[in-house]
């Protein structure tokens, strides 16, 4: 699925630190707990917590966040829609990064099991 140019570059400008607080208010939400949720990005992107603090403290914006990354080799098995767009389909390279982070969360969220996000 093809996204706009203005998606994607909004989406590159964003900070992590501006969207981390609502992951975890989703997640606690739903019973899960933040220790899970760095688990699940811990995963994605080989953070661990130190380093994802000093990410956060930094206010970088996704495109640094996922230049640091070491993305999880099984990433390319999250697949389905997250916010309208199928990510297997996502063309921009940045952009199907963050919707892989956002359908963990929801994953997480939605109370699947770990071994399953995790694509264990």
């Amino acid at each position: 699925m093809k996204t706009t140019a203005s998606h994607d570059e909004r989406i590159a400008k964003m900070t992590f630190a501006s969207v981390y607080p609502h992951y975890v208010t989703k997640v606690e939400k739903k019973g899960r707990t933040t220790a899970e949720l760095h688990q699940v990005i811990q995963w994605l992107t080989g953070f661990d917590e130190p380093r994802l603090r000093q990410l956060i403290e930094e206010k970088a914006t996704f495109t640094t966040f996922f230049e640091h990354a070491t993305l999880n080799p099984h990433a390319p098995l999250i697949k389905g829609l997250i916010c309208g767009y199928r990510i297997e389909e996502i063309e921009n390279p940045l952009t199907q990064k963050v919707r892989y982070l956002d359908k963990l969360v929801d994953e997480l969220a939605k109370g699947r099991k770990m071994e399953k996000i995790l694509r264990s």
